[in-house]
């Protein structure tokens, strides 16, 4: 059935990654039988660039590198996209996130990302997704290339962040609920999605040879841009009835499961 694939993204958190954060146990394996294919693999996430080389080293210059969800993707250490938010507007966008109670705000630049907590349980969560991170006594004095604006909130952002954000910037900018608790601004024009048209440009690859696994509100963009796409057992309701196909879930190794059974044939 997808003999022709020739580019393959997974979204992360959720997706490709056990509840653990756990890479699958195959991964590597599977990983060398796509490139020995010369097909194509990214990481598609929401978690900063540094994070993603991190978790995977020993094959950093073999992927590609759809970070920031979207706003910045990056080839063998280059640059090949981003997508930028005047630093004007970003003042404008925090000024309105610190008046929500309870709410942590992470800058991310292309440097670094930032941060004004010091709260331990916010850092613990911050740092799993932010390699490269500072903090700063004043968002609005950090000097950067700002990508994303991410917003962090345990009793959910869907319910307390995205209500009060989404009226003020969803018509000028992309407000997007990444994970249950943690919601982005970004570009208007940023997505996974639009990372993903980008690629297909540059590496010449067409959208039905394209085959991409999310689990969140953040994969929309990157499942209509793939013909072969695929929702975890996992997946919230409104990606469940996007995709075209379904996967097994993240604990189960769903994104391994539909390589080996549909790519590796």
């Amino acid at each position: 059935m997808t003999s022709s694939i020739k580019f393959i993204a997974t979204d992360m958190d959720g997706t490709l990654l056990s509840d653990d954060k756990v890479l699958p146990t195959d991964f590597y394996d599977v990983f060398n039988e796509l490139d020995a294919r010369n097909i194509l693999f990214a990481a598609a996430s929401g978690r900063q660039y540094q994070s993603l080389v991190n978790t995977f080293e020993p094959i950093k210059d073999k992927m590609l590198f759809i970070a920031e969800n979207g706003t910045l993707v990056m080839y063998q250490g280059r640059e090949l996209y981003s997508s930028t938010i005047p630093t004007s507007e970003i003042h404008t966008i925090i000024n309105s996130i610190k008046t929500i109670d309870n709410t942590f705000i992470i800058l991310c630049g292309k440097n670094s990302a930032y941060t004004e907590t010091t709260d331990i349980q916010a850092l613990e969560e911050i740092k799993k997704y932010y390699h490269n991170l500072e903090f700063v006594n004043d968002l609005l004095a950090v000097d950067d290339e700002f990508i994303k604006i991410a917003v962090l909130n345990f009793n959910g952002t869907e319910q307390q962040v995205y209500p009060i954000i989404a009226p003020l910037y969803s018509q000028t900018h992309q407000v997007v609920i990444s994970a249950k608790i943690w919601l982005d601004v970004m570009h208007k024009t940023a997505s996974k999605g639009t990372a993903i048209k980008e690629l297909q440009r540059i590496f010449d690859f067409k959208f039905e040879e394209s085959m991409s696994f999310g689990d969140f509100l953040n994969d929309v963009e990157m499942l209509k841009e793939t013909y072969f796409s695929y929702a975890m057992d996992n997946a919230h309701p409104e990606i469940k009835q996007l995709a075209r196909f379904h996967a097994p879930s993240n604990n189960d190794q769903g994104v391994m499961t539909i390589i080996k059974e549909q790519v590796l044939i």
